[in-house]
């Protein structure tokens, strides 16, 4: 084990991470030995807003909510996933549906850290020890008691539960924070146990290949979740851990602007624009990691109506400026971007399954199998371009249902199950800026510019946000919209977004 002190922080991560005035360099091993100034704010600092008193902690008390958090919305798919598990008979635990979810007497609680999504740019942008900070400061919330009833309030209340178990629903925030949230926890003295999305990810993935089966594997995940390579080496290291013996190749596409685009980031997507803006930061003509290929124009077969993309020209032939303004159009773009990955390497074998790294890809799986679909239909002279390098159906894994069980074999194994509660009581926070904090800078959307959000630092201990309940003052009604439509079983659980009527009538009362 190799140790190197780094100013007040040193660090047990396989990846760039930097801190202070210098930094981990990638592929070093080092242990934690002092806290982060986060970390001293939540265990020694009694007066600040984030201390919680370990020492009074209920741990392992089955009448305590489930913890789930994501950097916004999507990990609701997480939770969805949790939320209609039927995997076992209710009744004696044995394996099989009942037709009862096997968490219905479990209450969750939700935070989307929305102010500071989207989790994925942090490393880009120089900034993972900002990430790991949200990371913690998400991970706190959720065992604290604190939150605030609305944005306007301007005291705390108390009045909310800590978690039992903690479930990381972002694969971004499992990739750099997965350890030391379990390194934390260890420090505050208590038993929680955590689960993060990679691994149930990884082992999904590679039960579509046969022990000895060949193929490749795409991974779509976030910039910043690519970056960190937290799906390629778990793959590579489950896949030798279970013995499959057959060529296996990964490719993975940063899927630049995809969650931001599902969580209605006007930086990537305004849907009142009628022409290019400034503002806008997704793939474009001149972007130089994220480019639109002239040449591919024909294969994204982007849709232009109603403003879905931005041009400078009244002829589409003739735009200078081209910009993404609908989610569709995301997936075209970085679905050709995968397969051109794969198309122009010699070695390539057939595409059989991707991965959704990001908890905001799966509202968009139907757009994904469609794109798909037409990618492997695209013909050019007489000629199939992409079939020799994909299969006619390839696997689309979300490793939500893999957490799901990882989840309810853990609370079965230490006896945790809620007999009496009801997930009809969970609860659902957002951040929100702190508009009280003179320190903060927010937009004309009242949202952080994207300047300010990834231009702070670490350290600098503050309240940055406000953590309050779902409203539909804090979410676009386009993102409401989606939510009750793709995932209406976990819709009918959050109160404020629908009436009481519907969600008594829902819950059979």
């Amino acid at each position: 084990m190799l140790y190197r002190k780094i100013g007040i922080c040193i660090w047990a991560i396989p990846f760039l991470i930097s801190c202070g005035q210098g930094k981990v360099e990638k592929n070093e091993s080092v242990e934690v030995l002092d806290n982060l100034p986060i970390e001293k704010a939540i265990l020694e600092q009694r007066e600040s807003f984030y201390y919680v008193d370990f020492g009074q902690y209920p741990e392992m008390d089955k009448g305590l909510p489930i913890g789930v958090f994501d950097s916004g919305t999507g990990g609701l798919t997480v939770l969805d996933a949790i939320v209609q598990y039927d995997g076992h008979q209710n009744n004696n635990k044995a394996t099989g549906a009942d037709g009862e979810p096997d968490f219905d007497k479990e209450t969750f609680i939700y935070l989307a850290d929305q102010a500071n999504m989207p989790y994925g740019n942090y490393s880009s942008e120089g900034k993972t020890d900002l990430l790991v900070e949200h990371i913690i400061k998400d991970t706190q919330f959720l065992l604290s008691d604190k939150y605030y009833k609305e944005a306007k309030a301007k005291n705390y209340s108390q009045d909310k539960s800590p978690v039992k178990t903690l479930v990381i629903a972002c694969n971004t925030a499992t990739a750099y924070g997965k350890e030391l949230i379990d390194q934390f926890i260890e420090k505050a003295g208590i038993n929680v146990h955590v689960i993060g999305v990679i691994d149930a990810g990884a082992r999904g993935v590679l039960q579509v290949f046969d022990q000895s089966g060949n193929g490749s594997i795409g991974v779509m995940a976030t910039v910043g979740t690519v970056a960190s390579k937290g799906y390629e080496n778990t793959i590579v290291r489950i896949k030798e851990e279970q013995g499959y013996t057959g060529k296996i190749r990964i490719y993975n596409q940063g899927g630049h602007g995809i969650a931001e685009a599902v969580d209605e980031e006007p930086d990537f997507i305004n849907r009142d624009a009628s022409k290019p803006r400034d503002s806008y930061r997704g793939p474009s003509l001149d972007n130089p990691e994220f480019k639109i290929d002239r040449s591919l124009l024909d294969i994204y077969n982007f849709d232009f109506d109603h403003s879905k993309m931005l041009c400078d020209a009244r002829d589409t032939d003739d735009c200078t400026v081209l910009q993404l303004n609908d989610t569709e159009n995301y997936v075209r773009y970085h679905l050709v971007s995968l397969m051109e990955k794969i198309r122009k390497d010699p070695e390539a074998l057939p595409l059989k399954a991707i991965v959704l790294g990001c908890t905001h890809y799966p509202y968009l799986t139907s757009d994904i199998e469609m794109v798909l679909g037409e990618l492997y239909d695209y013909e050019k002279n007489g000629e199939f371009i992409y079939r020799d390098f994909m299969s006619e159906d390839i696997a689309i894994i979300d490793p939500a249902v893999k957490v799901a069980e990882e989840l309810y074999a853990y609370l079965q194994e230490n006896d945790l199950f809620n007999p009496t509660g009801d997930m009809y009581k969970s609860r659902f926070f957002i951040s929100v800026p702190n508009t009280d904090n003179p320190k903060v800078t927010t937009d004309e959307n009242g949202r952080f510019p994207y300047e300010y959000k990834y231009g702070r630092s670490a350290g600098e201990i503050q309240e940055y946000v406000k953590v309050v309940p779902f409203a539909p003052s804090n979410i676009p009604k386009e993102t409401i919209d989606r939510l009750s439509g793709a995932i209406p079983a976990t819709f009918q659980l959050i109160p404020g977004l629908n009436s009481k009527e519907k969600v008594l009538s829902h819950h059979g009362e």
